[in-house]
């Protein structure tokens, strides 16, 4: 059998995609990668929030799923919506990255020694407004691109720091770049941040031949964490965070609900046997709504 791999062509995407295709060569069967180019990926310059819709990142790259140009899809998690065409599956959630979010200054100065108005660059709503609501006198401004375009922007002198996901750098081998790990308690991550999600059709045989990388601690916490989304009703472009450590009976969950400039945060923690991991996730939402999160999100 030979297996067809949709994937974006980014380096990270890439990096990815290349990662599962070992897996699975390595069980006999062969592969193609097929590079898809996604809305999201046409407009570079535009500020996500902007392009409309969830799924920027993903709709072509099921499309052809669903046409069976491609037998199995690998996305980033975080880009996935909570809602699924009920055609396709998510098959796998192979061993989960760092899910934390990190700072790469150019003078490896940590957040919490930037000078008043020094300019903190990210494309995403979540990590400005928490780091606006940490530091609300720092300046922080959008950008696009991807990783290495980032990097270059930084060192050209555009901004003062960068925050971005270590699940990135990490998979394509610049951890070294990275200033300081920013803990949850100021940055809490993006939901299913450094997972990775293996899609395939809910018929034939990619799906099979794929459930072998499903790890399943790091399923239980997207599971967990994409409940909490989805019971809150957001997508990626607005304020939410929600990380989950699961143990083989045990799983915690910290959620966040925050307005964009970081003046107001609602965030809250709630603990259970792991085979309520989804229940969790929407019984945390429903406690931060409880709480104002539902002002936020409007």
């Amino acid at each position: 059998m030979n297996l067809k791999i949709g994937t974006r062509g980014s380096a990270l995407a890439l990096a990815q995609a290349r990662w599962v295709q070992e897996k699975i060569e390595a069980t006999g069967l062969r592969t193609d990668l097929i590079i898809i180019k996604t809305s999201g990926d046409r407009l570079p310059d535009r500020a996500v929030q902007t392009l409309g819709g969830k799924g920027i990142f993903v709709k072509e790259i099921e499309d052809a799923l669903l046409n069976d140009d491609i037998d199995l899809a690998v996305h980033s998690m975080k880009d996935l919506p909570t809602e699924l065409p009920p055609e396709l599956v998510i098959a796998a959630v192979p061993v989960r990255e760092d899910a934390r979010d990190v700072m790469v200054s150019r003078d490896a100065v940590v957040l919490q020694n930037l000078a008043k108005g020094a300019t903190i660059a990210t494309g995403s709503l979540r990590r400005r407004a928490q780091l606006l609501y940490y530091r609300p006198e720092l300046k922080v401004v959008p950008i696009r691109g991807n990783v290495d375009t980032r990097l270059k922007k930084l060192a050209a002198g555009s901004f003062d720091a960068l925050v971005l996901a270590a699940a990135g750098l990490k998979r394509i081998g610049r951890e070294e770049r990275i200033t300081e790990y920013l803990g949850p308690d100021v940055c809490l991550s993006a939901v299913a941040q450094g997972a990775l999600a293996v899609q395939t059709r809910a018929e034939g045989p990619a799906r099979s031949a794929v459930v072998f990388m499903n790890h399943r601690l790091s399923y239980l916490e997207v599971l967990a964490e994409r409940a909490f989304l989805e019971r809150l009703g957001g997508g990626c472009y607005v304020p939410v965070a929600a990380h989950a450590i699961a143990s083989d009976d045990w799983i915690e969950l910290s959620g966040m609900v925050a307005d964009p400039d970081g003046r107001r945060l609602c965030r809250g923690d709630i603990s259970g046997s792991s085979d309520q991991a989804a229940n969790l996730g929407k019984q945390l939402a429903e406690q931060l709504l409880r709480e104002g999160a539902g002002d936020l999100l409007s």
